[in-house]
């Protein structure tokens, strides 16, 4: 009769050895982020260090590059834990005890038993993927408290608000700017998203080389791919069937051509889609409605435009603030510091496209970009008076700050037939448009909004004579001089 070994093992017989998962593929660039987390580890005033940002930034394998760099330099070495498949918080530590070797045995509480293994030893425990379970977080500081040798690294999209948690936000690959590349093709090479696109390509396609007619479209494709690791990926793996022009022109809807990714990947990086709805699945109500909300703007927003046009019923009962601080703690928003101080918030564009599909499944773009047109009207109009005083700077500044935004407000305003809307933004615009050298554009906003709108009002009037400004000030004086006139007989 088989008789089972309760034997409590020897736990101070138990090695370590570095488990970390052998990595099939170089890693490409990344040395800036490597040397500053293992700074961060090194240091004695970190016990914690999260690695955050959003899905198919690459947090996995940069910490895998930087807990190979550190392995030597514990003397217990690295323990690799995968929580990808793990829903429940309370099976986190059952996790990390049995990639430890530890069997859970008698009454002791298993976070008992591995603090009392933990105590002595100096190891490194790397958590990847812990923002589906961020519960767990408590635990993991009682572990560090009672171990004061241990230091955990961990991986996950939600910043987990630890008191002795430092983070370190893992930033896209870094891009040229498509609209000033470097002559030189190998200088254009030695950019990480460049790079990173070229190899995975060779990958797919051996004979793919960078070349002088593809280098601006690979550029740009990096580019509007955010510089996103899984996203340039899965863009080269579409030159088995693609060629990079072809790319560039699908990726209008980027999320219905990036899939298909490896077999060996995970379920949730398949596809751009998925990476992306990982991190969703795991909001709350409230968190996203906003997050369909703000997907309108485009540009990014300040937190007076995000809570005027997020928040005008009364189904947010959270401070917007908080709600877009959270956001941010998910990976799913940024924010950037202006000259003014203000700051933005704003999104990854391949994040915007999927947020804009979650707003348009969930019936509330109509009203949401309803709300957007009229918050933008009214900057406008408010902005008007100041173009010619004293603030004049400050106001010319903040509309070049919105003007992606108050273009998609007259462009919605345009397709759905609200003219007389566009009409008085038009109005008010002109003259920002003439004064800051957008010329061409304001005039074909002029036009299209004088075509849809005949009505005899003060806004047609002041548009008419700002069509007329324009159109003078580009030598067109025919109809320059038919656009003053009828601007005068009103």
């Amino acid at each position: 009769m088989f008789v089972p070994d309760t034997r409590e093992p020897d736990e101070s017989q138990l090695a370590y050895q570095t488990n970390l998962p052998a990595q099939l593929t170089p890693l490409v660039g990344r040395k800036q982020e490597v040397e500053e987390v293992c700074a961060l580890l090194r240091s004695e005033q970190t016990r914690l260090l999260t690695l955050t940002g959003p899905g198919g930034v690459g947090k996995t394998r940069l910490g895998i590059r930087v807990a190979e760099e550190l392995a030597g330099e514990f003397a217990d070495g690295v323990c690799f834990v995968s929580l990808a498949p793990v829903r429940k918080p309370d099976l986190v530590l059952s996790s990390i005890a049995r990639t430890l070797g530890l069997r859970e045995l008698g009454e002791k509480p298993l976070s008992e038993r591995l603090g009392e293994h933990l105590k002595e030893r100096e190891l490194l425990l790397f958590l990847d993927n812990f923002e589906q379970v961020v519960e767990a977080a408590p635990p993991v500081a009682e572990l560090l408290a009672v171990c004061p040798r241990l230091k955990v690294l961990t991986t996950t999209r939600e910043v987990i608000h630890l008191s002795c948690e430092r983070v370190f936000s893992v930033p896209p690959l870094g891009l040229p700017d498509p609209k000033h590349l470097p002559e030189d093709i190998r200088t254009l090479s030695e950019y990480e998203a460049i790079a990173y696109f070229v190899e995975r390509a060779q990958a797919f396609k051996p004979d793919f080389r960078l070349t002088e007619e593809n280098a601006a479209v690979v550029a740009e494709i990096c580019a509007r791919l955010d510089g996103l690791p899984l996203g340039i990926q899965l863009a080269a793996a579409r030159l088995r069937l693609l060629s990079p022009r072809a790319i560039l022109e699908r990726l209008q809807r980027r999320l219905r051509l990036l899939k298909g990714g490896t077999q060996d990947a995970p379920a949730r990086q398949k596809t751009l889609r998925d990476a992306i709805g990982w991190s969703y699945d795991l909001l709350g109500t409230e968190e996203r409605l906003l997050f369909g909300r703000l997907s309108v703007f485009a540009g990014g927003c300040t937190l007076e435009a995000a809570e005027a046009v997020c928040d005008q019923g009364e189904d947010l009962t959270e401070e917007v603030l908080d709600l877009l601080a959270s956001l941010m703690d998910k990976s799913l928003l940024n924010r950037a510091e202006t000259e003014d101080g203000e700051g933005r918030f704003w999104m990854l564009e391949t994040v915007r496209e999927y947020a804009l599909e979650r707003l348009e499944a969930d019936g509330e773009q109509k009203e949401a970009r309803h709300g957007h047109a009229v918050y933008y009207l009214a900057l406008a109009k408010d902005a008007r008076p100041e173009l010619t005083g004293p603030r004049q700077t400050e106001w010319f500044g903040r509309l070049e700050n919105e003007h992606d935004n108050l273009r998609a407000a007259l462009s919605w305003s345009l397709e759905r037939g609200n003219a007389e809307t566009a009409l008085q933004m038009n109005a008010q615009l002109w003259w920002f448009w003439y004064k800051r050298g957008h010329l061409s554009e304001g005039r074909r906003w002029l036009e299209e909004a004088l075509g849809k709108s005949a009505s005899p009002t003060p806004a047609r009037a002041e548009a008419l004579n700002g069509a007329g400004v324009l159109a003078r000030n580009q030598a067109d004086y025919e109809r320059a001089q038919a656009w003053l006139e009828q601007s005068l007989a009103f």
